[in-house]
């Protein structure tokens, strides 16, 4: 083989290798919990440096895989993301049983999420899916001894299990009208026959359930409750992260040829799921719940960046800038909300009240997570909602910008909820004072900085945007 297919396949090669150092930690048994995450985090940085090494781009294995200067940046910001998350559990695993075998399925989880972003065949991308999708499932399940969460683990089998068999359908559709599984084969052959049209509903829906958009989230606040809190950032930022990066290549890659049909679907579908996000925040106290409901609603805006395909460039640059900002903005939230649970188990809106007092760190980094995802100036999630409504506004849709800009008024009044609770509100029963470990100050570190600085940096945002060119 050459070696520059296996250059190209880095992430994927070295990914692959971190699952069977575990799987040789766990046979050895003598790796404390505290060095296996040590471990984690070393091979997670290691794992960083192999994106500055020079790879061919290009098709591999007769199309199955697919290496751009874009595919490289979307797979470092999952990687990133993966990093924050070992960072800010560190209370909650170092006490768990089972670290090795956590880690063993988020790695397995990404491994597929990294081959479906490179596949050029729908066979490929099938196959990475359920990859990706499997290891979660157990994942939901890790509190062993809840039944809340075995709950979980439940229904994300049986949600995951439905969403595959409607995508595979369609997929078996497209091969029937098409005559192949292969993107480029595909693109060319779709003229908008109704079959045709049937099996992209039926695959759009399959994208739908994973990535949460209203009518096919009725699973998402139940398993974000139930999953341990790293598993709920792991779901709600790198599975949805994924999903989506696969989601605008598949829409324009794809099925370009049917824009015009898919445009509407994206306009409805993003205002029914901002708003539905949106109101049933507004009801939530649990804090596991509240985050699913807004990553729901975050879904919403998304969509109206992915519709934005006038000018296919700036869309896509805006939904990866926008995701890398999500990243830290979510995954500072969780973090806080991790270090909460696993020292005092408290979850509730509630609990937070008078944080500030006795924990001005969390509170001042959740403030700062919660203006950022609601937008506010000059955090950066005003600039990654900023260039998605703008490259929503390419297609001329102006009411669904004056829909989007509402929604971010209500947005705000129930993430400022939260802020009032830590900031105003009086608690009978206040938290604690609250020791954080190195690799959670690390964590909070990097969240705090990426929040503050990705906005002002211009040749960050132009960078993904010549990538972008480029599927």
């Amino acid at each position: 083989m050459d070696l520059s297919i296996l250059i190209s396949m880095k992430f994927e090669m070295a990914l692959t290798l971190i699952i069977f150092i575990f799987l040789f930690l766990k046979i050895d048994g003598r790796a404390g919990n505290q060095l296996v995450i040590g471990i984690t985090n070393l091979l997670l940085l290691l794992t960083f440096g192999l994106y500055f090494l020079p790879a061919q781009n290009g098709q591999f294995f007769s199309g199955m895989f697919r290496s751009s200067p874009l595919l490289q940046f979307e797979k470092l910001v999952l990687l990133l993301a993966t990093f924050i998350i070992s960072l800010s559990s560190f209370q909650w695993l170092k006490k768990n049983n089972h670290v090795a075998e956590f880690y063993m399925l988020i790695f397995s989880s990404l491994l597929g999420m990294f081959f479906m972003m490179s596949s050029d065949n729908l066979l490929m991308f099938y196959l990475g899916l359920e990859l990706s999708s499997i290891p979660v499932a157990a994942l939901c399940n890790f509190d062993l001894d809840k039944k809340i969460s075995s709950e979980a683990a439940m229904k994300m089998i049986l949600s995951s299990a439905f969403s595959s068999a409607i995508l595979l359908f369609g997929v078996s559709l497209i091969y029937g009208t098409t005559g192949s599984l292969d993107y480029y084969v595909i693109s060319k052959a779709i003229v908008g026959t109704p079959l045709q049209i049937m099996a992209f509903i039926l695959i759009f829906s399959g994208f739908a359930f994973k990535l949460s958009v209203v009518p096919f989230h009725l699973w998402t606040a139940d398993v974000y409750e139930g999953s341990p809190i790293a598993v709920t950032a792991f779901l709600s930022v790198v599975s949805k992260g994924a999903m989506a990066f696969v989601f605008i290549t598949t829409l324009y890659w794809v099925f370009g040829n049917l824009g015009a049909t898919w445009y509407y679907m994206l306009a409805i579908l993003a205002v029914i799921t901002m708003i539905t996000g949106n109101l049933f925040a507004l009801r939530q106290n649990n804090m596991k719940r509240f985050f699913a409901f807004s990553s729901i609603a975050q879904v919403g805006y998304l969509l109206i960046g992915i519709s934005g395909f006038v000018k296919a460039s700036l869309s896509i640059g805006s939904v990866v800038y926008f995701i890398l900002i999500y990243v830290f903005s979510n995954l500072a939230a969780f973090g806080v909300i991790s270090v909460i649970s696993a020292l005092t188990g408290k979850e509730t809106i509630d609990d937070y009240k008078g944080l500030y007092k006795s924990n001005p760190t969390l509170a001042l980094l959740m403030a700062l997570a919660l203006f950022s995802l609601a937008g506010i100036p000059p955090t950066a999630g005003f600039f990654g909602k900023l260039f998605l409504l703008t490259a929503g506004s390419s297609t001329g849709a102006w009411p669904l910008i004056i829909i989007a800009s509402l929604n971010l008024m209500i947005s705000l009044y129930y993430y400022l909820r939260i802020v009032r609770a830590m900031f105003i509100d009086e608690s009978s029963e206040p938290m604690a004072k609250l020791s954080l470990s190195a690799n959670e100050v690390i964590a909070f570190v990097l969240c705090a900085g990426g929040i503050l600085s990705i906005g002002f940096m211009k040749g960050l945002f132009e960078m993904i945007f010549s990538i972008s060119g480029g599927l």
